[in-house]
């Protein structure tokens, strides 16, 4: 059983653009950092797992999320077990999900698309460079 979270976000759009709210009211307390991704044309970013933060994650597509859950992590931190394997969800262009995912949970993002996509992301830990809260993964 999965510990990661997804949800397709409404988008309003027009002639102008798109716009989206990455999280609810409710959402909004506890996060220690959020930082917004601009990503080319069949750029990888991610390829990490966080030891101790969760990180929210609002991407817009065309983007292919592919992720894995350790069963290491998921007994660590009293989640339901996992298989280990590698997922994979394309969101499709013009949609907008967010996906939640745990300490330990190693997550990747590739742009699939002819254009920039955006990434917003929220994390439980601050961003701290003299002592990272993550571990690369090579998932893409």
């Amino acid at each position: 059983m999965s510990r990661v979270e997804i949800v397709k976000l409404k988008v309003h759009a027009d002639a102008r653009g798109a716009v989206f709210e990455p999280l609810e009211p409710e959402l909004l307390a506890g996060w220690q950092n959020v930082h917004a991704v601009i990503s080319e044309p069949g750029a990888v970013r991610g390829n990490h797992a966080h030891r101790r933060g969760t990180e929210i994650s609002a991407v817009v597509g065309p983007t292919l999320v592919r992720y894995r859950e350790s069963a290491a992590a998921a007994g660590a931190t009293g989640g339901a077990a996992s298989d280990g394997a590698v997922r994979e969800v394309l969101v499709p262009a013009g949609e907008v999900w967010r996906f939640r995912f745990p300490p330990g949970v190693a997550h990747a993002f590739k742009n699939t698309g002819p254009g920039p996509v955006l990434l917003v992301s929220f994390n439980t830990m601050r961003h701290d460079p003299a002592a990272p809260d993550v571990e690369r993964v090579e998932l893409i």
